[in-house]
């Protein structure tokens, strides 16, 4: 018998024997669901952190000089933490030598940040995120204005008392008038707005709009770090990923001269990348993927006796029709085909509704919720693949018990 004989076979069975080979592929199509919707809950999480997240702190291609991680996910030891407080801090005279090491291609930027009180003649003070930048942070942050100007270069170098307001604070602190050239107090001290900035969206409901951008040089960076000539970071970034292991081992050379630090000594320094930011995600990311794909197997493994038992029924109401046909001239081999492919395909039909309504759900889950989700292709082919083989071997028996039928005892069956 050939393939496509036998699947059509199969297919006509389960056109005459509707309600029964629904609740044959039932099982089957409830596993494949969940492990279709969970797999793409985590790896919704998973690209939400990578591009919403991480991607908005850590632009592509870079990496941030810092005296400890900026991004720590999950728990940190108590012994990390100790040794990330005993670290010296990056200075603004490590800034020099870092630049002067790098590629001539390559951007930089420096930066300081905390939050700090603001308020404006229109509005009560509001707490921001201020971050006193230098070099080109907003070309490595592709980051520009909608309304105003961006900083000159004589302001940046000037420390000019200016600064640009994110979309949140525009909405709070000017809600009647445009922000452009009025001034701001933080610290006891007036900053003039010369812009205000695009918007940079949320991440876990939290608004990276309520920002303010001001000269690394003006006044507001004794706000930001309480001991003198210390920053929070230097950010390079490269134009190709690529390049991004020389620039880093550049990098890595200048500090550990700068420091003295031996061969034998580690780094008391990080340089962060988006890999690294995500390493412990990406661990925690493949123990969910397979809780993804084990949990699920409870149905699977009842939708599997189910098709058995189906199938096994299947032989014993058509033992007439198996004596006919090995009457004719079906081998052994034929029967057993003919039964393994119509429970394949069972499970598979039940396989593939599963992935429809699992990738279905998914999508509800993503609209209705503020769960990130994403249908990966690799557990579409996974379902399929599960689907297939829950029926090759659940099928496996009942085929087999239909071949050895004695075709003179199978006829005399009514």
């Amino acid at each position: 018998m050939h393939f496509f004989e036998a699947v059509r076979l199969a297919l006509d069975t389960i056109r005459v024997q509707k309600l029964k080979s629904f609740f044959t592929a039932l099982g089957v199509c409830i596993g494949v669901m969940f492990l279709i919707t969970v797999v793409s809950i985590v790896n919704g999480m998973g690209k939400y952190m990578e591009d919403e997240l991480v991607g908005k702190l850590i632009a592509l291609n870079s990496f941030e000089l810092r005296h400890r991680p900026n991004i720590n996910i999950g728990d940190v030891p108590r012994e990390v933490w100790m040794e990330y407080n005993r670290r010296p801090r990056v200075v603004e005279a490590d800034v020099e030598p870092v630049v002067a090491s790098l590629p001539p291609n390559a951007y930089w930027a420096m930066y300081s940040t905390d939050n700090v009180s603001i308020e404006s003649p229109y509005s009560k003070p509001r707490t921001a995120n201020v971050t006193a930048i230098d070099g080109q942070y907003f070309e490595i942050k592709k980051l520009d204005v909608t309304s105003g100007r961006r900083f000159s270069p004589d302001e940046l170098t000037n420390g000019t008392s200016v600064v640009i307001l994110g979309p949140d604070l525009v909405k709070r602190l000017f809600p009647t008038v445009s922000p452009i050239d009025h001034q701001v107090k933080m610290g006891g001290k007036m900053y003039t707005v010369i812009g205000v900035g695009e918007s940079q969206g949320s991440a876990f409901g939290q608004s990276f709009d309520n920002y303010i951008y001001a000269p690394f040089r003006s006044p507001v960076h004794r706000l930001l770090n309480k001991e003198p000539h210390v920053i929070d970071g230097v950010i390079v970034q490269v134009p190709t990923a690529e390049g991004m292991v020389d620039a880093e081992e550049r990098v890595r050379e200048v500090m550990r001269a700068r420091r003295g630090l031996h061969g034998w000594q580690k780094d008391n320094f990080t340089l962060e990348t988006q890999d690294s930011a995500l390493e412990f995600w990406k661990k925690i990311q493949v123990y969910l993927e397979l809780a993804g794909i084990a949990l699920p197997t409870v149905g699977l493994v009842v939708g599997a006796i189910v098709i058995m038992n189906i199938m096994l029924v299947a032989v014993a109401e058509r033992t007439h029709e198996i004596g006919i046909r090995k009457a004719l001239g079906a081998k052994r081999r034929d029967i057993l085909i003919q039964f393994l492919i119509e429970a394949t395909t069972l499970s598979t039909f039940g396989a593939v509704m599963g992935i429809l309504f699992g990738a279905g759900l998914a999508l509800l889950i993503r609209s209705a919720t503020p769960m990130p989700t994403y249908v990966a292709p690799w557990s579409i082919a996974v379902g399929v693949l599960i689907g297939a083989g829950v029926g090759i071997i659940s099928g496996v028996y009942p085929a087999s018990r239909a071949s050895l039928l004695d075709p003179v005892t199978a006829l005399r069956q009514e």
